[in-house]
């Protein structure tokens, strides 16, 4: 099979510091050698109201302002500094790409022309911003469908249709938790989009907020195209996102793991392999003793 996409998301786990946001650019391509790297857009002032902005944060120990939204602000970056970080990655040799949440950071990140923009399962119903993408934004469309139902999955997908945009859709498997324990992660899930909606948008992949990588290879071997995990330098780092992600050698374990599955996921193209016709020749009953063979023959 072709080898999965492997997207390091690294959302907010930066910690709002470009230096950090770099280095982890550079660690994801260098040495865990991921496919792309993905940060998050937000304008807070357009997704909360004025009583969730002024709000402290409900975790203190993770806040990094007096209230959420300045907690919310400090760890965005600008247009400008996006478009810093996509530089960053094409000197690395690997795609960058942003979760965008509200209308604002819709515009502002398909002006930099990304190979594709993320939606997440929070605003996956949000049809002002997916309409101004279907029109606006030329790259794929990639969406996690975690705390979606059925009804809003097919609303989604027939809404793109129309619009002609569902074959540069990427759907993904999701459960949304921070971290998902397994028995919460249905991984049949990925089949299920497949055979729901496979013929009507581009692929399926599986955004995992789970421990350790054992479910990701098991979900390349159910279809997913591409495969999404959190990535962070250091778990014990204060925010939420850091506890479901991966750090620098769990990623290259990831990605080496899913490409080594990746070339075994075939069909064997024929009875025997040029790698076993020594050991047939050299092992298999019938073929190393055909002269005993021969003279128990003859005395019969």
């Amino acid at each position: 099979m072709k080898a999965p996409k492997i997207i390091a998301e690294i959302g907010c786990n930066h910690k709002g510091d470009m230096d950090i946001a770099k280095e982890m650019i550079g660690i994801v391509a260098t040495f865990c050698k991921a496919d792309c790297v993905k940060f998050q857009k937000r304008t807070p002032e357009e997704l909360l109201t004025q009583a969730q902005y002024q709000a402290p944060h409900p975790n203190p120990a993770n806040a990094y302002g007096d209230s959420y939204g300045q907690h919310r602000e400090f760890l965005e970056f600008t247009k400008e500094q996006h478009r810093e970080l996509k530089a960053v990655c094409e000197t690395f040799g690997i795609i960058y790409s942003t979760s965008v949440w509200d209308l604002t950071s819709a515009q502002e990140i398909s002006s930099i022309e990304p190979a594709f923009i993320k939606i997440g399962s929070a605003s996956n119903q949000h049809y002002e911003m997916l309409d101004y993408l279907c029109d606006n934004f030329g790259g794929d469309i990639h969406i996690s469908l975690g705390m979606t139902t059925r009804e809003e999955e097919e609303k989604l997908v027939a809404f793109l249709e129309k619009r002609g945009r569902a074959r540069d859709v990427v759907l993904y498997a999701c459960t949304s938790g921070y971290p998902v324990p397994f028995d919460d992660i249905y991984l049949l899930e990925i089949t299920r989009l497949i055979e729901t909606f496979g013929s009507r948008v581009q692929s399926v992949g599986f955004s995992g907020h789970h421990l350790g990588i054992a479910a990701d290879i098991a979900a390349i071997t159910l279809g997913a195209e591409w495969i999404e995990r959190h990535f962070t330098l250091d778990r014990t780092w204060k925010g939420t996102d850091h506890a479901a992600s991966l750090e620098p050698d769990g990623l290259r374990r990831l990605t080496r793991d899913i490409r080594a599955v990746a070339k075994s996921l075939a069909n064997r193209p024929k009875e025997l392999l040029e790698i076993e016709l020594p050991q047939r020749a050299k092992l298999k009953w019938g073929q190393y003793n055909r002269d005993l063979l021969a003279s128990n023959t003859d005395k019969q």
